[in-house]
């Protein structure tokens, strides 16, 4: 297994953040057929295969406010208004996704990305770790 841990900035907003280029360049340097794993160590982000640039991903932000308010009613009820849901958002868009890797290449469908969810915008900075796996 070849593994690589990136960095990502979501800032100071709700976001979707597209992550698929830093991807698509981890698995071409593995070479070969496997499959990527791909995993945010947080309690508050999520992994999502998405078409993005579109409208989706603002159409997946809406759903996500819709289902889970920005208000009081969270238990967990530190750092921003409804932090708590943050933590709750994980259980709905998973904190990993895998991927089949062909050749050195996604093998995603033609408008599909891969991107990190995050409700928190308390905490800027994300790691997400690449995991590609063969044998």
């Amino acid at each position: 297994m070849r593994s690589q841990t990136i960095e990502v900035v979501t800032g100071s907003r709700e976001r979707v953040h597209d992550i698929t280029s830093e991807c698509e360049s981890f698995v071409r340097s593995c070479g070969g057929d496997g499959l990527l794993n791909v995993f945010v160590p947080h309690a508050t982000a999520g992994i999502a295969l998405i078409e993005l640039g579109s409208g989706s991903d603002d159409d997946l932000i809406a759903a996500l406010q819709d289902l889970l308010p920005a208000d009081e009613r969270w238990r967990h009820a530190h750092g921003s208004r409804g932090h708590g849901r943050s933590h709750v958002m994980p259980a709905l868009i998973p904190p990993y996704a895998t991927v089949p890797v062909l050749a050195g290449r996604l093998a995603l469908g033609t408008w599909q990305s891969i991107a990190v969810v995050d409700l928190n915008i308390d905490n800027r900075e994300r790691q997400v770790r690449l995991s590609f796996l063969s044998d």
